[in-house]
């Protein structure tokens, strides 16, 4: 937020610097606008979009580096990798159903183990 107060600064002092006093009042209100403008969409870029495409950089490249056995949250369920498709991928369930859910709706991706069997504690029978 700082790096932005910084930025502002310098236009804001330019802004004053290049009216020229025998100018028209209509070309300085120009110029003046023109300026808020443009502070106006460095600001939505700065604060709204820049960090928008960086999460969604960032949940494309964990929905491209899915594998076998992670966690996996879409819309809200809950379950277990078992195969990626194409366009689709297939979660285990907790009572062992399968799902089939589109990549896109993928929300959350947590790295699990190869296996989702092992993760099971093993019976003794004795």
């Amino acid at each position: 937020m700082k790096k932005a107060l910084y930025l502002l600064a310098p236009l804001a002092l330019s802004a004053t610097l290049f009216a020229e006093e025998g100018a028209p009042a209509k070309q300085s209100s120009m110029m003046q606008t023109l300026m808020m403008i443009g502070i106006a969409l460095l600001f939505f870029y700065m604060i709204l979009w820049r960090p928008e495409q960086k999460r969604r950089k960032k949940m494309q490249q964990l929905r491209e580096n899915m594998a076998k056995g992670d966690r996996v949250t879409a819309m809200g369920i809950v379950g277990t990798l078992v195969r990626v498709e194409k366009d689709t991928v297939i979660l285990k369930m907790v009572d062992g159903s399968k799902i089939e859910v589109l990549k896109q709706a993928i929300s959350n991706v947590e790295p699990g183990k190869e296996t989702p069997e092992s993760s099971e504690p093993q019976k003794n029978g004795a």
